[in-house]
């Protein structure tokens, strides 16, 4: 590990960019080593596999394999070939945020660390939010009122806190377990398209018709132009396990894990999507990924399904509160942040850090559910809950998109800078991570471009959406930029009085 990490010294050797960060140093000597290859995939199938993305991409029919095909070759392939690159070279805790200020140097990645970490509080939210859509769809009269959708999400974001701040190998045994459940669901989806089939039905998806494999945009009644934003969403956060790769056992873990958690997301997406076309049709929800087992194989598969979904979920919180107060922790040690915030507990947990996260979660919650509804009175309160989740992901989606660029902006700015100890440290082909350079800073922007302008449920038209998440993303970046202009001034009064 150390001989790796001094191997790439080179790459950041300049006359005004800093060698290393104290956190580099501090994280090894603070943080327990505990993560293994299985710890990083599991870790990385929580922030990467949404299995509810299935859903709505198969409501564009066959173009729903069109475009994970060109999303996985565009954009995820690349990014994660960038992701496992970079993890090689600058094995270091923070991911995105370290790489960046080998690269750039420290006013860069701040802003790019901001954006890197802006998203999760998001995800955090739409993890909660899914929950409740699941619930909801056991039973429509459940949850129905905005305040008691609100309610329940905070209740979730503050279950979901309090494991976050135990201990690494508890969230990750966790973790694991919770994993190995979403196999079974995912397997008993599959099941349930071979039985469908083995009985004698045909598909409920015309997959023959060339027509409905195509990509469209002109008219807008048949567009499906939106699938391309959403699918985008669905293959971001290959970088999100290596915001705690400085807690790894081993340096062939930064790259192994993101193989694995790679073709097991595919996997997953490609069985759920052709699942739920075949046996449903293009006219689905998220928890048609129970109703077709349970029209397949029974109810009691169908229930197993939906427990291992919604654990899954419930997971999903906790483990975005985890890697993304790595972030913050780190900004803590390096002074871009107040101390305070990297402070650890008992158990070498950040959890300022994770506290202050999941207190950001529950005001903007309290404010889309229990706010906004009751002063804008809506039309229809029961769709809440999903109108909040798509919104809040799309939102989490331009930004993250932002600094998913800079994964190939930094592997640019390395090869660059010394081409012939950047060449020595590859572990992909040259011509691949050259293409991948190209064409993913390209697929990035049309990304951002796709989902700020269409979208991605019928319930808010194209215009009406544009207003939301731009003005929305606008706002959180606003308040949050301000904020961290207040964190970095108390960081360098800090610094100050400590001189």
């Amino acid at each position: 590990m150390e001989d790796t990490r001094s191997m790439g010294q080179g790459l950041a050797s300049s006359d005004t960019l800093p060698r290393s960060l104290p956190s580099e140093r501090y994280i090894p000597k603070a943080m327990p080593t505990v993560l293994g290859t299985t710890d990083m995939t599991t870790t990385y199938l929580v922030a990467v596999f949404f299995i509810v993305n299935a859903a709505t991409a198969a409501q564009g029919g066959p173009a729903a394999f069109t475009y994970l095909i060109l999303g996985a070759v565009v954009f995820f392939l690349p990014s994660a070939i960038a992701t496992a690159q970079l993890g090689a070279i600058f094995p270091h805790e923070g991911s995105l945020y370290n790489w960046t200020h080998r690269a750039l140097g420290g006013y860069w990645s701040f802003v790019v660390g901001f954006c890197a970490w802006f998203p999760g509080v998001f995800v955090i939210i739409a993890g909660s939010d899914i929950v409740i859509n699941l619930i909801q769809g056991l039973n429509p009269n459940w949850l129905v009122e905005p305040w008691q959708q609100g309610g329940a999400i905070i209740g979730i974001i503050i279950l979901a806190a309090c494991i976050s701040l135990q201990r690494t190998r508890t969230v990750h045994t966790l973790t694991n377990m919770v994993i190995a459940l979403l196999g079974l669901a995912v397997l008993l989806i599959g099941l349930a398209a071979l039985n469908w089939f083995l009985r004698g039905h045909h598909s409920m998806t015309d997959f023959t018709d060339a027509r409905g494999w195509s990509i469209s945009w002109q008219d807008p009644k048949s567009s499906n132009i939106n699938l391309f934003g959403l699918i985008t969403l669905a293959y971001l956060g290959t970088e999100v396990p290596l915001n705690m790769g400085g807690e790894i056992t081993r340096l062939k873990v930064a790259s192994r894990h993101i193989l694995w958690g790679t073709l097991l997301t595919l996997s997953g997406y490609f069985i759920a999507t052709f699942s739920l076309l075949a046996i449903k049709g293009s006219n689905v929800s998220p928890f048609d990924l129970v109703t077709i087992v349970d029209t397949t194989l029974g109810k009691v598969a169908g229930n197993i399904t939906l427990i291992c979904i919604i654990l899954f979920f419930l997971m999903v919180p906790v483990i975005y509160n985890c890697t993304f107060a790595r972030l913050l922790l780190v900004a803590g040690i390096d002074q871009r942040l107040p101390k305070k915030v990297g402070q650890l507990n008992k158990n070498r947990i950040p959890a300022n850090a994770i506290i202050f996260q999941s207190t950001v979660a529950i005001v903007i919650t309290f404010i889309s559910f229990c706010v906004v509804p009751y002063v804008l009175r809506l039309a229809n309160p029961a769709d809440l809950s999903l109108e909040v989740y798509n919104i809040t992901q799309a939102s989490a989606t331009l930004v993250w998109a932002i600094s998913t660029t800079f994964l190939f902006i930094n592997l640019g700015v390395f090869y660059i800078r010394d081409r012939r100890n950047f060449r020595r440290q590859l572990i992909i082909p040259m011509p691949v991570l050259a293409l991948c350079l190209i064409i993913g800073p390209i697929s990035c922007l049309l990304a951002i471009i796709d989902t700020l302008f269409n979208a991605w449920i019928p319930q808010i038209p194209n215009v009406n959406w544009f207003y939301i998440i731009g003005g929305v993303t606008f706002i959180c970046i606003i308040v949050a930029v301000i904020g961290s202009m207040f964190a970095s001034s108390a960081a360098d009064w800090e610094h100050f009085g400590d001189l």
